[in-house]
Protein backbone atom coordinates (compact mmCIF):
# COMPACT_ATOMS: atom_id res chain seq x y z
CA UNK A 1 0.00 0.00 0.00
CA UNK A 2 2.73 2.70 0.84
CA UNK A 3 4.52 1.64 -2.79
CA UNK A 4 1.28 2.35 -4.45
CA UNK A 5 0.79 5.61 -2.87
CA UNK A 6 4.62 6.06 -3.11
CA UNK A 7 4.72 5.99 -7.53
CA UNK A 8 1.00 8.04 -7.38
CA UNK A 9 2.76 10.71 -5.53
CA UNK A 10 5.71 10.39 -7.49
CA UNK A 11 3.69 10.30 -10.66
CA UNK A 12 1.48 13.88 -9.78
CA UNK A 13 4.92 15.28 -8.93
CA UNK A 14 6.29 14.62 -12.38
CA UNK A 15 2.94 15.89 -13.71
CA UNK A 16 3.36 18.96 -12.64
CA UNK A 17 7.51 19.68 -13.19
CA UNK A 18 8.71 22.85 -14.15
CA UNK A 19 11.51 24.18 -16.11
CA UNK A 20 10.99 27.46 -14.25
CA UNK A 21 10.92 29.72 -16.89
CA UNK A 22 8.63 32.76 -16.53
CA UNK A 23 5.80 32.89 -19.40
CA UNK A 24 6.12 36.20 -21.19
CA UNK A 25 4.59 38.55 -21.21
CA UNK A 26 4.67 38.22 -17.87
CA UNK A 27 5.20 41.37 -15.90
CA UNK A 28 8.11 41.11 -13.79
CA UNK A 29 9.22 44.48 -11.65
CA UNK A 30 10.84 47.09 -13.02
CA UNK A 31 9.29 46.02 -16.85
CA UNK A 32 6.99 48.79 -18.51
CA UNK A 33 3.92 47.47 -19.73
CA UNK A 34 4.21 46.49 -23.84
CA UNK A 35 2.70 49.40 -26.08
CA UNK A 36 -0.04 48.80 -28.04
CA UNK A 37 1.74 48.19 -31.40
CA UNK A 38 3.78 45.13 -29.32
CA UNK A 39 0.40 43.57 -28.38
CA UNK A 40 -1.10 41.00 -30.49
CA UNK A 41 -3.77 42.01 -33.08
CA UNK A 42 -7.36 40.43 -32.05
CA UNK A 43 -8.50 37.96 -35.13
CA UNK A 44 -11.26 39.52 -37.13
CA UNK A 45 -13.93 36.60 -37.07
CA UNK A 46 -17.03 37.32 -40.24
CA UNK A 47 -20.23 36.22 -39.02
CA UNK A 48 -21.63 33.03 -39.20
CA UNK A 49 -23.85 33.38 -42.06
CA UNK A 50 -25.70 29.90 -40.38
CA UNK A 51 -25.71 31.65 -37.11
CA UNK A 52 -27.84 34.59 -38.98
CA UNK A 53 -29.95 31.46 -40.52
CA UNK A 54 -30.21 30.02 -37.20
CA UNK A 55 -31.66 33.62 -35.62
CA UNK A 56 -34.12 33.96 -38.32
CA UNK A 57 -35.33 30.59 -38.16
CA UNK A 58 -36.55 31.14 -34.44
CA UNK A 59 -39.25 33.76 -35.77
CA UNK A 60 -40.62 31.82 -37.83
CA UNK A 61 -44.52 32.43 -37.33
CA UNK A 62 -44.24 35.80 -35.78
CA UNK A 63 -47.23 37.92 -37.48
CA UNK A 64 -46.70 40.22 -40.20
CA UNK A 65 -47.30 43.94 -39.94
CA UNK A 66 -46.93 46.27 -41.94
CA UNK A 67 -43.65 48.82 -41.00
CA UNK A 68 -43.04 46.38 -38.22
CA UNK A 69 -39.37 45.75 -36.96
CA UNK A 70 -39.54 43.54 -33.64
CA UNK A 71 -40.97 40.40 -32.78
CA UNK A 72 -44.49 41.75 -32.28
CA UNK A 73 -44.71 41.53 -35.99
CA UNK A 74 -42.64 42.32 -38.81
CA UNK A 75 -42.82 43.29 -42.24
CA UNK A 76 -40.27 42.07 -44.99
CA UNK A 77 -37.33 44.33 -44.91
CA UNK A 78 -37.81 44.84 -40.83
CA UNK A 79 -37.58 41.33 -40.80
CA UNK A 80 -34.34 41.61 -42.36
CA UNK A 81 -33.42 44.29 -40.84
CA UNK A 82 -33.54 42.98 -36.86
CA UNK A 83 -32.05 39.22 -38.24
CA UNK A 84 -29.03 41.37 -39.28
CA UNK A 85 -28.97 43.63 -36.34
CA UNK A 86 -28.74 40.98 -33.78
CA UNK A 87 -25.81 39.94 -34.78
CA UNK A 88 -24.52 43.24 -34.74
CA UNK A 89 -24.48 43.89 -38.42
CA UNK A 90 -26.41 47.17 -39.46
CA UNK A 91 -28.40 47.40 -42.06
CA UNK A 92 -30.45 50.21 -43.93
CA UNK A 93 -34.49 49.60 -42.88
CA UNK A 94 -36.43 49.43 -46.17
CA UNK A 95 -36.46 47.04 -49.12
CA UNK A 96 -34.81 49.66 -51.86
CA UNK A 97 -31.98 50.77 -49.57
CA UNK A 98 -30.93 47.01 -48.67
CA UNK A 99 -31.27 46.03 -52.37
CA UNK A 100 -28.28 48.80 -52.46
CA UNK A 101 -26.14 46.93 -49.69
CA UNK A 102 -23.54 43.98 -49.92
CA UNK A 103 -22.44 42.98 -52.78
CA UNK A 104 -24.14 41.23 -55.67
CA UNK A 105 -23.98 37.16 -56.10
CA UNK A 106 -24.75 34.94 -58.62
CA UNK A 107 -27.75 32.71 -57.82
CA UNK A 108 -25.78 29.69 -58.64
CA UNK A 109 -23.60 30.88 -55.43
CA UNK A 110 -25.67 31.85 -52.62
CA UNK A 111 -25.58 30.45 -49.62
CA UNK A 112 -26.91 30.95 -46.02
CA UNK A 113 -27.27 34.22 -45.01
CA UNK A 114 -27.66 35.72 -48.36
CA UNK A 115 -30.19 38.64 -48.98
CA UNK A 116 -32.93 37.32 -52.05
CA UNK A 117 -34.57 39.96 -53.42
CA UNK A 118 -38.07 40.03 -55.43
CA UNK A 119 -40.13 42.66 -58.04
CA UNK A 120 -43.73 41.26 -56.22
CA UNK A 121 -45.70 44.50 -57.80
CA UNK A 122 -45.27 44.04 -61.52
CA UNK A 123 -43.23 46.01 -63.68
CA UNK A 124 -43.22 49.93 -62.93
CA UNK A 125 -42.35 52.26 -65.81
CA UNK A 126 -40.95 49.62 -67.57
CA UNK A 127 -38.26 47.98 -65.46
CA UNK A 128 -38.52 45.30 -62.30
CA UNK A 129 -37.38 46.50 -59.19
CA UNK A 130 -36.90 45.45 -55.40
CA UNK A 131 -40.23 45.04 -53.66
CA UNK A 132 -40.05 42.16 -51.20
CA UNK A 133 -36.45 40.90 -49.46
CA UNK A 134 -35.92 37.50 -47.58
CA UNK A 135 -32.81 35.62 -46.18
CA UNK A 136 -31.33 32.47 -48.07
CA UNK A 137 -31.28 29.82 -44.93
CA UNK A 138 -29.15 27.66 -47.59
CA UNK A 139 -30.11 25.04 -50.42
CA UNK A 140 -33.11 26.46 -51.85
CA UNK A 141 -35.20 27.96 -49.01
CA UNK A 142 -35.14 31.36 -47.99
CA UNK A 143 -37.18 32.88 -45.31
CA UNK A 144 -39.24 36.01 -45.26
CA UNK A 145 -42.34 37.94 -43.94
CA UNK A 146 -45.07 38.16 -46.30
CA UNK A 147 -48.39 40.00 -46.06
CA UNK A 148 -49.93 37.10 -47.61
CA UNK A 149 -51.09 34.55 -44.47
CA UNK A 150 -49.13 36.90 -42.59
CA UNK A 151 -46.09 35.33 -40.90
CA UNK A 152 -42.34 34.78 -41.01
CA UNK A 153 -42.13 31.53 -42.62
CA UNK A 154 -40.06 29.44 -44.96
CA UNK A 155 -40.61 29.56 -48.79
CA UNK A 156 -38.78 27.91 -51.98
CA UNK A 157 -36.60 30.01 -54.60
CA UNK A 158 -37.59 27.42 -57.17
CA UNK A 159 -41.42 27.23 -56.13
CA UNK A 160 -43.38 29.14 -59.35
CA UNK A 161 -44.30 32.39 -57.74
CA UNK A 162 -40.82 33.00 -56.03
CA UNK A 163 -38.90 32.18 -59.29
CA UNK A 164 -40.88 34.73 -61.55
CA UNK A 165 -40.09 37.36 -59.19
CA UNK A 166 -36.78 36.66 -58.22
CA UNK A 167 -34.09 39.85 -59.20
CA UNK A 168 -30.73 39.33 -57.36
CA UNK A 169 -29.28 37.97 -54.48
CA UNK A 170 -26.60 40.31 -52.48
CA UNK A 171 -24.19 39.50 -49.09
CA UNK A 172 -23.57 41.60 -46.24
CA UNK A 173 -21.76 39.67 -43.86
Amino acid sequence: MRRLIAVLLASFAAGCATTGATPRPFPTAGTPPPSASELPRPEVVATDAYAISGTALTLRGVPYRNGGSDPGGFDCSGFVWYVFGQHGIQLPRTVTEQAQAGNLVEPSTLRAGDLVFFDTSGPAFGRRHATHVGISIGGEEFLHAPSTRGEVRVERLGSTYWSSRFLEARRVQ
